[in-house]
């Protein structure tokens, strides 16, 4: 609990077996923490029998996709303030105390992977990368007139409440990107969006995503299409004029649920 409101952590996972329970209890040795909740997306056997011995709560979500097991994870969550981090060892718990430190003055406060004094060595940020994320951001920057950019990619953040219900309702991709959209999604609704520096350290296994050359350049040019297009369609996001069969599937899902119930 931070200065009176909860707090959870929000971990997909697809192939983080040997990096989650590590994950996990870093972030509830916190005293800041009141719950983590590790979405189970498709994961690799054993990551179940991992997550229980490491004391999160487990959430299973069949529709694949970083986007997915996001969504599944914030609709689960239960905190005043939600946390989401990738549990495949690449970031440090303890950097969520950089984050939250914004969180009297900010809605969204997101990690920046760029700042070359907090890569360690063979992490997987490559010039590649680090400059392709730069380059992205700066776009962004420009285009949707933010304060100060460096990192499209980084998926260590934290929300307040409120920010994450106005980010279901308009989520729309399932997919890797969606770490973009959520960020996109703020800046259009006018929330205050600040990125910290933080710890960047070698992944345990292989990405499923930056560890091949394609899917990264694919994924990299998608995203400035959907800059591009959500900086057109920023007025119709804003107003919630979003049609319906646009909406995630995830979050379609579960409204279906809670209209049945």
């Amino acid at each position: 609990m931070i200065d009176g409101r909860t707090l959870s952590v929000v971990l997909p996972t697809y192939n983080e077996k040997d990096s989650i329970g590590a994950c996990i209890r870093g972030f509830l040795e916190m005293p800041e923490v009141d719950e983590v909740i590790a979405v189970n997306n498709n994961a690799a056997p054993g990551t179940s029998e991992e997550i229980a011995a490491a004391g999160g709560r487990e959430v299973f979500e069949s529709t694949q996709g970083y986007g997915a097991a996001i969504q599944r994870g914030l609709l689960e969550s239960t905190g005043d303030l939600i946390v989401v981090c990738e549990p495949d060892g690449t970031f440090d718990p303890k950097d969520l105390r950089k984050l939250v430190a914004f969180l009297p003055e900010c809605d969204v406060v997101i990690g920046s992977r760029t700042v070359s004094g907090f890569i360690w060595e063979r992490a997987n940020m490559g010039w590649f990368l680090r400059w392709g994320n730069w380059a992205v951001a700066k776009m962004i920057e420009v285009g949707y007139n933010t304060p100060s950019l460096s990192d499209v990619g980084c998926t260590f953040r934290v929300m307040t409440r409120e920010q994450v219900e106005k980010i279901l309702a308009r989520s729309t991709t399932t997919g890797s990107a969606y770490g973009l959209e959520m960020m996109l999604l703020a800046l259009v609704d006018g929330a205050h969006v600040v990125q910290v520096p933080v710890n960047y350290h070698e992944r345990v296994g292989v990405s499923a995503v930056t560890g091949d050359l394609g899917k990264t350049l694919s994924l990299g040019f998608g995203m400035m299409g959907m800059a591009a297009r959500m900086r057109l369609q920023s007025k119709r996001i804003r107003d919630g004029r979003i049609p319906a069969d646009e909406i995630s599937e995830v979050v379609r899902r579960h409204r279906d649920t809670v209209a049945a119930d």
